[in-house]
């Protein structure tokens, strides 16, 4: 090992999905057991030095009760915690759909920060969704046109339990990485739906936004959740990181650090998370 130190080095949790709720045992999911393999992570986390822990989402599986519980567990976290929500975050009842952002301690929806000299940036794949709004709303029925189009088409994630990317936040997006590309920043971008490679669990419009990262040239790698399994893949400069549900298996923990460095990315997986090493 050289003894070079890393620009920074950050925790990742993906998919917790707590309820209080009995087991999938056809998906292998745990609901119940979640708070638990949380608690655990966060005590192993609390041993690293880390700039932030980010959960990408699917904290709660169903009902706004479920919240309180989960939430609780990360003010065990001494870390600065950063949260997303996930589809599985909107399986509530409608009046509470506009308090879910908030709720998680989100500054808005997508935004970005600094750590290490890296910028950081939060998409919202939910944006555009069957679930993010209630039915009668302008984007609920753009998200409806939007899977009819791609069902047309036959496209794999043509999936309800996928979501999308408005126009205005996509203009943010591209205006963010521009100013980061002349501010010479390096960008780690977050959200709950994987981009890249294509898969049955991507956001509907992954396509433009991967486009949007190698026009850009400036994004090293892209981090989401959503698919449990998990995924690797990089096209362009950037690569795909889909880590693992830790609401999956009963026992078994999954979560990450991550460490920054200037040529190299490397991941130190825990439980059923993979250690990887992604050259720059």
């Amino acid at each position: 090992m050289s003894s070079e130190k890393p620009l920074l080095r950050f925790g990742v949790i993906a998919d917790p999905q707590y309820a209080d709720v009995e087991p999938r045992l056809e998906y292998d999911r745990y609901y119940r057991n979640s708070p638990k393999k949380l608690a655990d992570a966060i005590d192993t986390l609390n041993g690293e030095d880390l700039a932030f822990v980010v959960t990408l989402g699917d904290l709660i599986d169903r009902d706004w009760e479920s919240l309180d519980p989960i939430l609780s567990v990360y003010e065990g976290l001494r870390h600065e915690s950063v949260l997303l929500p996930g589809n599985h975050d909107f399986s509530i009842a409608p009046q509470r759909l506009t308090e879910v952002h908030a709720r998680l301690g989100m500054p808005a929806p997508w935004h970005h920060f600094l750590r290490g000299g890296i910028r950081f940036v939060v998409i919202d794949g939910n944006e555009v969704s069957l679930f993010s709004t209630p039915e009668g709303h302008a984007r609920h029925a753009e998200a409806r046109s939007r899977l009819d189009a791609l069902e047309a088409a036959g496209a794999i994630n043509a999936m309800p339990w996928n979501g999308g990317i408005g126009d205005g936040q996509l203009a943010w997006l591209e205006q963010t990485l521009s100013d980061a590309r002349e501010r010479g920043e390096a960008v780690i971008v977050m959200g709950h739906y994987p981009l890249y490679p294509e898969n049955s669990h991507n956001l509907w419009n992954s396509e433009r936004v991967t486009e949007l990262f190698e026009r850009a040239g400036n994004v090293i790698a892209y981090l989401n959740g959503h698919n449990h399994v998990g995924n690797l893949g990089r096209t362009g400069s950037t690569w795909y990181v889909n880590f693992k549900g830790m609401v999956d298996t009963e026992t078994e923990n999954t979560f990450a650090v991550v460490e920054v460095y200037s040529e190299r990315i490397d991941v130190i997986g825990y439980g059923r998370e993979e250690n990887r090493s992604l050259a720059l």
